[in-house]
């Protein structure tokens, strides 16, 4: 059994909510987990090939212009933005929570992580919530309007 199997899988927004609270440096990235990702520890730029140096992650850590608003509906938000992802890129691909370094950024402006550090699957229930979470909002936010949703 590999390491990425014995993960524990978070299957609330309040346990993600949780993590975000007490520790800053957190990170989720879509993929097929941590045994496919940290043996390059390196994601590719989908346009050109071009290898990146550290893995294309999407960072938790509260921003100071949220500020009072709910943990769970900031977590709700980030998760939102990247849920298309397993669509788009294919079985197996699944969100994960991690803790890195980040050591620069990516043709979208994402953070590219490295010395990542897996800490728990996230469920597809999370993600449900979270887009319901989101879509509840929208008379107060607007639309997103994100392709193939």
């Amino acid at each position: 059994m590999s390491a990425s199997e014995n993960l524990p899988v978070v299957s609330t927004l309040a346990e993600v909510a949780r993590l975000v609270d007490r520790q800053q440096g957190l990170y989720v990235r879509w993929s097929q987990g941590p045994g496919a990702d940290l043996a390059e520890a390196s994601s590719t730029d989908d346009l050109t090939g071009v290898a990146m140096p550290g893995l294309s992650a999407s960072p938790l850590d509260i921003e100071s212009w949220w500020a009072d608003r709910p943990v769970e509906l900031w977590v709700a938000r980030r998760l939102y933005d990247y849920a298309h992802l397993p669509h788009d890129k294919g079985p197996g691909v699944r969100p994960w929570v991690l803790r890195g370094r980040e050591a620069g950024r990516g043709p979208d402006n994402e953070p590219l992580v490295t010395d990542a550090e897996p800490l728990c699957w996230i469920a597809d229930e999370v993600i449900d919530a979270a887009k319901k979470e989101v879509a509840r909002q929208e008379r107060e936010w607007g639309t997103l309007r994100r392709g193939g949703r």
